[in-house]
C-alpha cells in the first residue's frame, strides 16, 4: 500500500509540475500576444497519454511529454502551445466527414507554423525555421495566401511542388507537425483513454457546433483587437490576418440565398398542410355525409419566373468558373423545384458593355445554352451597361414581375449610384485576396472554389 501510495503521490507531483511548466509557456505567449489573451485562456488541461492535442474545448498533455520537452528547449514548449492554440483560432479542430485527414492535418499544421514564423517571436524560435520559411515560400507561390483550406486543396490536387510524392508528405510532416489531432476526429471513431490531472474521472463530451461557435467569437474578437494595434504598431503578419478573415468570412446558404429571389406564384394544387381531416370525417359521419371543410383548392408556391443572371466576362474572370456558376444556380433551382411552368431567365454577358442576352423559358433551353457557351468579351468590367439594359426591359414589359438579378463578378468594376427597384446580388469566388464592398443595396455572397 505505501508503494502504490508512493507511485501516486510522484505521478501527482509530476502532472502538477507539469501544469506549472504549460503556466509559464502560456505566459511568454501572453506578454507577447496581448491581443489573443481569451484564445491563450479558453482551454481546460487534462492528462492523457501521447503529446499535446485539443478537441476545442480541452487541452489534453502528457506531463513526461511536456516536461521533457520543456528540459530540452522551453521555445519548442511554447511553439507548440501556441500551434495548439493557434488551431482551435481558426477553427481546423472543425471538420466535417469525408476529409482526406492526412492531408488536412498536414495543411492545418503549415498554415499555424507559417503564422509562427512570421510572428518571430524569441520565445517560439526554432533551427528549423529556415527550412519551414523555404518551403512556405515556395507554397504561398502556388496558393496565394496560407490558409488551411488552400492548401489542402493543392495538396489534393496534387499543385504542390513539394508534395508531389507520399514520401516527400512525409517530409512536409517532420517539418510542420507539432501535435496530435486525434481529438479532432473523435465523434468517428473512440476517443483515447483520458483522465482529469486529479479526480482521475472520465472527461466529459462537450457540444462541438457550442465550442465552434465560441471560437469563432473569439477570432472575431482577435481581428478586431488586431485592427486596434494594427493602428499604433504597425503591420501585422499576414498569415494570421488571412487565416482569421478565412474564419471570420461570412458563410451562404447558395441555396437559401437564391430562395429570396422566388416569386410568389398561386398554383391550382391542393394544400395538405391547410387541410383538416377530422373536422372533415366529423362532417361525413354526423351530417348526412357532407363535409365540414372542404380541401384548398389553391397554396401559394414560390417559383421562379423572371430572373436575371448577368455574368462578368471581362479578363479577370475565368470561362471554368462561369459555367461551373450557371451549372450550380441551374441544379439548385431544379433540385428545389423552383422553375415556374414558364420562365424568364435572360442570361446576360457583359464586360463594358453588353456583349449578349439569352433568353431562357424552359430546362431544355437552360441545357442547350449550358452545352453551347462561349465567354465573350474580355475587357474593361462595368456593371452599369446591364442594370441600363435590365431597366429598359422591363420599361418595355418584357418582365411580368421582376424579383431579382444576380451578378456573378470579380467586383472590380463601376456600380450602378442609384439603388435599382428589384433585389441585387453581387457573387464572388474567393481568391485568396479582400472581396470589394458592394453597395450599401446589394447583397454579397462570396463562395469559396469548392463550393463551386
Amino acid at each position: 500500500m505505501t508503494e502504490v501510495k508512493d507511485i501516486r503521490t510522484k505521478q501527482t507531483e509530476l502532472e502538477e509540475l507539469a501544469a506549472d511548466v504549460l503556466e509559464i509557456a502560456r505566459g511568454r505567449l501572453l506578454v507577447n500576444l496581448r491581443y489573443m489573451d481569451v484564445a491563450l485562456t479558453f482551454h481546460e488541461r487534462k492528462v492523457y497519454h501521447g503529446s499535446f492535442s485539443t478537441d476545442g474545448r480541452v487541452l489534453y498533455y502528457d506531463p513526461v511529454f511536456t516536461l521533457r520537452t520543456y528540459r530540452g528547449s522551453r521555445e519548442q514548449l511554447t511553439r507548440i502551445y501556441l500551434h495548439l492554440v493557434l488551431h482551435c483560432v481558426f477553427c481546423h479542430t472543425f471538420i466535417g466527414p469525408g476529409a482526406d485527414r492526412r492531408l488536412w492535418d498536414l495543411a492545418c499544421d503549415m498554415a499555424a507554423e507559417s503564422v509562427i514564423c512570421e510572428l518571430d517571436l524569441p520565445c517560439t524560435r526554432s533551427d528549423d525555421d529556415g527550412r519551414r520559411r523555404d518551403v512556405l515560400r515556395k507554397t504561398r507561390r502556388e496558393t496565394g495566401f496560407l490558409t488551411a483550406e488552400k492548401i489542402y486543396a493543392s495538396l489534393r490536387k496534387g499543385e504542390l511542388s513539394v508534395a508531389g510524392t507520399d514520401e516527400k508528405v512525409r517530409q512536409l510532416e517532420e517539418l510542420f507537425v507539432a501535435d496530435e489531432h486525434s481529438e479532432w476526429y473523435k465523434g468517428e471513431e473512440q476517443p483515447p483513454a483520458v483522465q482529469t490531472v486529479m479526480s482521475g474521472e472520465p472527461y466529459p463530451e462537450y457540444d462541438d457546433i457550442s465550442t465552434e461557435s465560441e471560437w469563432k467569437e473569439i477570432a472575431e474578437q482577435i481581428e478586431m483587437e488586431i485592427e486596434t494595434f494594427a493602428k499604433v504598431r504597425g503591420k501585422f503578419a499576414s498569415s494570421l490576418v488571412q487565416n482569421l478573415r478565412a474564419v471570420n468570412r461570412e458563410k451562404y446558404d447558395y441555396s437559401g440565398f437564391l430562395r429570396k429571389f422566388a416569386a410568389i406564384n398561386e398554383t391550382v394544387k391542393i394544400s395538405d398542410d391547410e387541410f383538416d381531416y377530422i373536422y372533415y370525417n366529423y362532417g361525413l359521419q354526423h351530417y348526412h355525409k357532407m363535409p365540414l371543410i372542404e380541401p384548398l383548392e389553391y397554396r401559394e408556391d414560390s417559383r421562379i419566373r423572371d430572373f436575371v443572371i448577368a455574368i462578368d466576362t471581362s479578363g479577370s474572370v475565368a470561362g471554368e468558373e462561369v459555367q461551373t456558376f450557371l451549372k450550380k444556380t441551374y441544379n439548385i433551382l431544379k433540385s428545389r423545384e423552383s422553375f415556374h411552368n414558364r420562365i424568364n431567365v435572360h442570361i446576360i454577358q457583359c464586360d463594358a458593355q453588353i456583349q449578349s442576352d439569352e433568353v431562357i423559358t424552359s430546362s431544355d433551353d437552360f441545357d442547350r445554352y449550358l452545352e453551347t457557351m462561349e465567354i465573350r468579351g474580355l475587357g474593361g468590367t462595368d456593371f452599369r451597361p446591364v442594370f441600363d439594359y435590365v431597366d429598359r426591359l422591363e420599361k418595355e414589359g418584357e418582365f411580368c414581375d421582376l424579383k431579382g438579378l444576380i451578378y456573378f463578378t470579380d467586383g472590380l468594376g463601376i456600380y450602378p449610384p442609384a439603388k435599382p427597384a428589384y433585389k441585387t446580388a453581387f457573387v464572388f469566388v474567393e481568391s485568396g485576396y479582400n472581396v470589394p464592398e458592394v453597395p450599401v443595396w446589394a447583397m454579397k455572397v462570396v463562395l469559396r472554389p469548392d463550393e463551386l
